[in-house]
């Protein structure tokens, strides 16, 4: 067609066919290998600047999930070092002042004692930086929520949450609160602590009746920077949080105005997050995030618990903000995690000029990153074409090297061909996505294509090498083709490509992804008798989308909205539906209808459709999944298979579940498209 000549390119920048360090790639990659993964979830730089310890996540077949290590990498020599060993998790690692501890929280279970800390609760634990003395500092009942090291390494300070009722109907309440549930009124609150390590004595800092959702304590220990909310559900963290200013020694509260994030927002549901002090405590930084508008970042000026001026920060041309933030030592200067088309870098914005730096360039996807000493160098967790989540190291001049091989088994294996494909989408825009195809491609080769729709939808596929359980990798290795398109409502295509979502939710974002389907059928890519659909979350529900139009042979649908109306009377985060439909369901009721793909169900239906949920799934409930199964099953007399994973939520957490997925899915296109 005339328009995709027009608008549109292949090309492949580059066709992974090297040679791995320990030989020839000759191992052809099969779903199991998922499991062999490690993953680096966080980091932190020491303060001296020699070395990084991070949390590394590797799958345990007998535990049924996967357990979490802390490991220390020397920066110089690249020498690694596994500090805890026991069957638990360790998260959030936090150096002491001196670089000689390192305090976590520590998840640590044993069956010969059943009180805290060895009961699986959260507790604050030290170690020794050289892996020695193992220390339990913190013995809470029910353990705790989160913890941070005081600057002069003094103290620490952390949160714990307790049950609070409010006052109407408060006895009926109580007096059947072991037997009823109730929609409100029986909540968590939050109390922050502070524990003095010199005379282990605990002291009650902040119990003002409120949720505290995240909490920095500035430099100078005199104030406490809050996100709160009246109680923990998701519904108000998304909608009625504020930041709040606490004063230790007044013991007053001062509540930043919102205005700029709630009244001249272009939602007023925006999820207020990482909030950070800066080097020297006189601003406050933190993100407000809003479903199908682009995220900000805001920096107000603070003394002594009063508000000053408050910015909202310039993102750089084309850049969603996405989390991350961190002051860059010693300057005014706020960093963050943003995505620009396929790849996700550290940025500086100067907030004084306005101003703005990649840290991190290159053809980079960044999922964490920790400054290192005082001088600008960092750590970041880096993932590029042929390998995943591994620590990269930057001095201040940018140059870039890599600390750690946390899979050395990818060195073997037999990667897939990855590029970038741009065609013309909705309204003729030019829309991207990644395609992968199989290590021995050649051109001119038609291939079954199964296409991998990403969730959120702010979120969006990046380039780099990803070997997860939605699809990406494994089918490549078996000779599909593997389409993730950056549909619209994606990040990192700017705000426009963002927001065209808005009010056009199975419409706009179904023709982008048609329209590249119908891009690599004229390309000869792909075989249009041969095609499969699968998704996860919004994913999901894009693959429920495309059902009806019979163009696919098999579907995989996980976690899929059917009916919008219900989903936003249902789903823990319902402003996300009100967002993207325009109002509420009786101010908008036909963007509602039009939204919702069980209205798009009718017979003759013949895509053959796999259907995924967890039992206990909050965020898209299983009454979709169910509803989806009951019409194709017993209406419709199509072929598919509900499979409900008792216990899961949004997620699947256990192995079990993650192999039951993936050979589920295998299996299924198998079936229905290679006719195996």
């Amino acid at each position: 067609m005339k328009r995709f000549s027009l608008f549109c390119t292949l090309f492949f920048i580059l066709c992974i066919s090297v040679l791995g360090q320990n030989g020839a790639r000759n191992h052809d990659i099969v779903y199991e290998d998922y499991f062999t993964q490690a993953f680096i979830q966080s980091c932190a730089g020491s303060p001296d600047g020699k070395s990084v310890v991070y949390v590394e996540w590797r799958w345990d077949k007998q535990k049924d999930g996967r357990n979490r290590d802390l490991w220390k990498v020397d920066i110089a020599s690249k020498a690694i070092q596994k500090l805890t060993f026991d069957i638990g998790d360790e998260v959030n690692p936090q150096w002491s002042p001196d670089g000689k501890q390192i305090y976590f929280i520590g998840h640590y279970q044993y069956e010969s004692e059943n009180q805290p800390p060895h009961d699986g609760s959260a507790q604050v634990w030290r170690i020794n930086s050289d892996g020695s003395m193992l220390t339990p500092l913190t013995h809470i009942p029910d353990g705790i929520d989160d913890f941070q090291m005081a600057k002069d390494g003094s103290s620490i300070y952390y949160t714990k949450s307790k049950e609070h009722l409010i006052d109407e109907w408060k006895d009926l309440r109580e007096e059947f609160r072991d037997d009823l549930e109730f929609g409100y009124g029986i909540h968590q609150v939050t109390e922050i602590w502070k524990l003095d390590l010199t005379t282990w004595r605990s002291e009650k800092i902040v119990d003002e009746k409120r949720y505290i959702s995240a909490f920095e304590v500035s430099p100078d220990g005199k104030l406490i920077g809050m996100i709160t909310t009246a109680d923990e559900l998701s519904m108000t963290l998304e909608g009625w949080s504020q930041v709040d200013i606490y004063n230790i020694d007044t013991k007053t509260v001062k509540t930043l105005p919102d205005k700029l994030w709630r009244e001249e927002a272009p939602s007023p549901y925006g999820w207020l997050e990482n909030i950070t002090w800066s080097t020297n405590g006189k601003m406050l930084a933190f993100t407000v995030d809003f479903d199908g508008y682009p995220q900000e970042v805001f920096a107000a000026e603070i003394a002594v618990g009063e508000a000053g001026k408050i910015r909202r920060l310039s993102r750089p041309q084309g850049v969603s903000a996405v989390g991350g933030v961190k002051w860059y030592p010693g300057k005014d200067v706020v960093c963050i995690m943003g995505d620009c088309k396929a790849l996700q870098r550290v940025y500086a914005l100067d907030v004084k000029t306005g101003n703005s730096e990649i840290l991190t360039p290159g053809e980079v996807v960044i999922d964490g990153y920790d400054f290192t000493g005082g001088d600008g160098s960092l750590a970041a967790i880096q993932s590029e074409l042929t390998y995943y989540c591994d620590l990269v190291y930057y001095n201040p001049k940018k140059k870039a090297e890599r600390i750690t091989k946390v899979n050395p088994q990818f060195d073997s294996w037999k990667l897939p061909q990855l590029s970038i494909v741009k065609w013309a989408g909705a309204n003729e825009d030019t829309v991207e996505g990644i395609l992968e195809l199989p290590p021995d491609y050649k051109e001119g080769q038609k291939l079954p294509l199964l296409l991998n729709l990403h969730g959120g939808p702010t979120a969006s596929v990046k380039y780099s090498f990803l070997f997860w359980i939605y699809g990406e990798m494994a089918f490549a290795a078996k000779g599909y083709a593997v389409l993730a398109p950056n549909y619209r409502g994606s990040t990192g295509y700017g705000d426009k490509f963002m927001t065209d979502l808005i009010g056009h939710e199975n419409d706009y974002d179904v023709i982008d992804i048609m329209t590249g389907v119908d891009y690599l059928i004229e390309k000869g890519i792909v075989d249009a008798d041969r095609m499969g659909v699968m998704g996860w979350s919004n994913g999901g529900y894009l693959t429920n989308c495309l059902i009806a139009s019979n163009r696919f042979k098999a579907a995989s649908s996980g976690a899929g909205i059917m009916d919008m109306v219900m989903q936003w009377g249902e789903e823990d985060t319902p402003n996300h539906v009100i967002n993207f439909q325009k109002g509420l369901p009786w101010e908008n009721p036909q963007q509602y209808f039009k939204a919702s793909p069980i209205y798009t169900l009718k017979p003759g239906i013949t895509t053959a459709t796999l259907i995924h949920v967890g039992g206990s799934d909050s965020r898209v409930p299983p009454s979709h999944s169910r509803a989806l199964f009951r019409a194709l099953h017993y209406y419709i007399k199509a072929p598919c298979e509900l499979v409900i994973y008792p216990g899961q939520g949004h997620g699947l957490s256990t192995y079990t579940y993650r192999s039951a997925k993936m050979k589920w899915d295998h299996a299924w296109f198998d079936k229905y498209i290679m006719n195996k």
